[in-house]
């Protein structure tokens, strides 16, 4: 694990967020590195932690051998609104706890993120915003709402907007979670295990190419496993105990609703805006490094492809071949690893 300064928290006070208000918002965060190095900004994904508890955190690209090398840079990383270390369902107080916490976009998160940057951390300038899968599109987020404060964005298995494919995914687990026996409508006394261990399933098979599971078969911790170890093991397991259901619920509204378009509106819109996607994407003044991967069932790389046709020759797309699919991005393997390295740094660099 690559030393930093260990969570902080930042507090807003009152905070306006999309479905509302948090009376003492918090955003957590975590520095590396030198405050006189170029910033990278460096947020969580969904299931992300800072504390690199449950299914992923975020060191496993941090460090001097790594994609983001803190003896070069200055890097923060964010966590998520609901992901639990942040001002999230589970550990916000009356009368804004459980299922009464509103509704937050991923434009409320920048916001939070630019204060602790600006007020907190006296950062004048971001380098670069780098993020994997939900990471990836507050990194298409960034240039949008702050278009002079980013020099360079890496999206990586990520989307500027959630497509209907997606939204038609998140459904599934969804449903499973809010409408098991001990969910209780958000209103749950303890742990609701049977809707989280439903969760966990639903979402297990679309985090990995089709392609991988031919390969790889179950292999867990490099011993032969059956498909029940897989998905009890690596999926029920990694909610089970470390995850609220009502932060899963909150934090997927936000993924549900991710679209640049947004940008500025004070409500969600149900609707893609076609001509406002193309020219809020063509707007960017930001350089990008599009990096999607070619067996991703959430961010498949032909929505990568047109969203780069978009930005008027801002963003290069180098696609990630790998099985791995999803998973590609979020530090699965080592060769996947290595190859994010190399272009990223490429990129950092300025080649």
């Amino acid at each position: 694990m690559s030393s930093g300064s260990g969570v902080q928290y930042y507090h807003h006070g009152r905070f306006r967020v999309a479905g509302g208000i948090l009376p003492n918002a918090i955003t957590a965060y975590r520095t590396y590195g030198d405050p006189a190095n170029p910033c990278i900004v460096f947020p969580t994904c969904y299931g992300g932690r800072l504390d690199n508890v449950g299914l992923l955190g975020q060191d496993y690209m941090i460090g001097p051998d790594k994609a983001l090398d803190p003896t070069k840079y200055y890097i923060v990383t964010f966590a998520l609104f609901s992901n639990g270390e942040s001002s999230s369902p589970s550990n916000t107080p009356p009368p804004y706890n459980g299922p009464y916490f509103p509704a937050v976009s991923y434009e409320d998160n920048i916001r939070a993120q630019y204060a602790v940057l600006t007020k907190e951390l006296n950062v004048k300038k971001v380098y670069c915003v780098i993020g994997f899968s939900m990471g990836g599109q507050q990194a298409y987020y960034w240039p949008v709402v702050y278009p002079d404060f980013v020099e360079k964005f890496i999206p990586i298995c990520g989307s500027a907007r959630t497509s209907m494919h997606n939204k038609c995914f998140l459904e599934g687990p969804k449903a499973a979670l809010v409408n098991s026996k001990d969910f209780e409508n958000g209103f749950y006394t303890k742990e609701p295990q049977f809707g989280l261990r439903a969760f966990g399933r639903a979402y297990s098979a679309w985090a990995y190419g089709q392609t991988w599971f031919r390969e790889h078969g179950y292999l867990l911790g490099g011993q032969n496993s059956s498909l029940e170890d897989f998905l009890r093991t690596g999926w029920e397991g990694g909610f089970l105990g470390t995850w609220d259901a009502n932060d899963l619920v909150t934090l997927l509204h936000t993924w549900y609703h991710g679209d640049v378009t947004l940008v500025g509106k004070s409500t969600f819109s149900a609707a893609h805006d076609e001509d406002g996607f193309a020219s809020t994407l063509g707007s960017i003044k930001a350089k990008g490094l599009i990096m999607p991967c070619k067996t991703d069932l959430y961010f498949p790389p032909e929505d990568s492809e047109f969203e780069v046709s978009l930005m008027k020759n801002n963003a290069k797309l180098v696609i990630i071949n790998s099985v791995w699919g999803h998973m590609a991005g979020g530090g699965a393997n080592a060769d996947d690893d290595a190859f994010l390295k190399s272009e990223i740094t490429k990129f950092l660099e300025g080649a």
